[in-house]
């Protein structure tokens, strides 16, 4: 007699999506911000100059492409892979290839921004999207290892380029330093904007066909023209003039010699490591009990959950009844200590685990735009590019060293479904 075993498949509420939605809706319209006169207003105020608004939302416009195109990788990337028919030994050695070339690259791009300009970096970070969509366009299967490089190296680029290239503007035009604190947020905000439309873009380009992989490609290939013809075009910079060594003086003197830089550099250390971990162990995590979940659907609620933590920034330190940035990033990084451990040491239902994940990124958007204000209020700008290169260093090699030591575990435990520390295939988002 043969016995049929019913598959549980576990979806979010749809209501979740509307919940995240309208709660940004609300916390964006009640957001305050500093003025000249110390008074509440929103972000439509226009009590800042009109320049200041056009330079903002002309770099916004920017990032969100430079953030279209990461999201478009990450999303099509492990996708691709699959077609390719590339076996999980491959797929994990490709994986240390990237954070492998992130370590050590991660430093010398971030001095090299300071030293020859942030813009030309910038720049770099659109050559390198462009060369290997074109080289996958034209290629049938280009090499997986070379792709992961110049991928790694972008990505670094466009982890503290973008950002210093906007404070160094900033400060060029002479804008009020604290108008700079919206531009934070809201560019956590954006970012988690487009690797959602991310998403839904690349699931519309590849279809129901697996041979289409040439479309998102070519989509990437007209984002990175597009985008450095806007940079080409609309930003201008003076490079640094100091050379190497009065650089490595200045580095010394104020980077290792201030304690308080040297903790803001472990802080974002370990935000880097956090984040990474957590694409990695999400997914293998979530379908441990064996029950199939849709897991492209779950990747917005995330990152809604982080668009709304972006949200509570300028509500907890602006205006009237603000807190202390410092102050509130230790409750934050207590709360992701928490959340943390409740999923390392203790299974939950899927419900709470997902739960746990939206908490986990509501805190990182937070924390993000708070970071990025610490780094405006401490670290020169001429050495921004540098110390925030040297923080990502520590936290690749300790996420290369986890991911070594974790697949090894995996295999033992679960077999093929160590496939999962790729966290999706193909976002399904039905």
């Amino acid at each position: 007699m043969g016995v049929v075993i019913e598959s549980s498949i576990w979806e979010p509420n749809p209501l979740l999506y509307i919940f995240l939605f309208l709660c940004c809706c609300v916390s964006i319209f009640y957001s305050p911000i500093s003025s000249n006169l110390n008074r509440t207003s929103t972000i439509f105020d226009h009590g800042i100059s009109s320049s200041f608004f056009r330079s903002q939302w002309n770099f916004l416009l920017l990032y969100s492409l430079a953030s279209v195109m990461e999201g478009l990788w990450s999303v099509f990337g492990e996708y691709e892979l699959a077609s390719y028919g590339i076996g999980r030994e491959t797929m994990i050695t490709t994986l240390c290839y990237g954070y492998g070339t992130a370590l050590f690259a991660a430093p010398v791009l971030g001095v090299l921004s300071d030293l020859i300009g942030h813009k030309k970096v910038c720049l770099i970070f659109c050559i390198l999207h462009f060369l290997t969509a074109l080289w996958k366009r034209i290629l049938e299967q280009p090499s997986i290892f070379m792709t992961s490089i110049c991928l790694s190296l972008a990505n670094t680029i466009f982890s503290f380029s973008f950002e210093t290239l906007m404070v160094t503007q900033h400060e060029k035009q002479g804008h009020r330093l604290d108008s700079l604190n919206d531009t934070f947020w809201l560019m956590t905000f954006f970012e988690s904007a487009c690797f959602i439309a991310s998403q839904i873009f690349a699931n519309w380009l590849v279809g129901n066909n697996t041979e289409k992989n040439s479309a998102p490609s070519s989509a990437i290939i007209f984002l990175a023209t597009t985008c450095f013809t806007f940079l080409t075009k609309g930003w201008t910079e003076t490079p640094g003039t100091a050379s190497l060594k009065e650089y490595s003086l200045s580095f010394y003197e104020y980077i290792f010699g201030d304690k308080r830089i040297w903790l803001l550099a472990w802080a974002q250390t370990c935000l880097h490591f956090s984040i990474g971990i957590f694409w990695i162990l999400w997914a293998p995590t979530v379908v441990a009990d064996g029950r199939e979940v849709q897991l492209g659907l779950l990747y917005p609620c995330f990152l809604g959950s982080r668009m709304l933590g972006s949200t509570a920034f300028p509500c907890l330190t602006s205006g009237p009844s603000s807190f202390r940035t410092e102050d509130c990033l230790v409750y934050a990084y207590i709360i992701l200590a928490l959340l943390l451990s409740i999923v390392a040491y203790d299974y939950q239902e899927i419900g709470v685990l997902v739960t746990l994940f939206c908490l986990f990124h509501a805190c990182v958007g937070f924390i993000l735009p708070s970071l990025s204000r610490l780094r405006t209020m401490y670290v020169p700008n001429e050495l921004r590019g540098g110390m925030m290169g040297l923080s990502l260093a520590p936290a690749n090699a300790a996420i290369l060293l986890s991911v070594v030591q974790a697949l090894c575990i995996w295999e033992s435990q679960f077999g093929d479904s160590g496939t999962w520390v790729w966290r999706m295939v193909k976002m399904d988002a039905k």
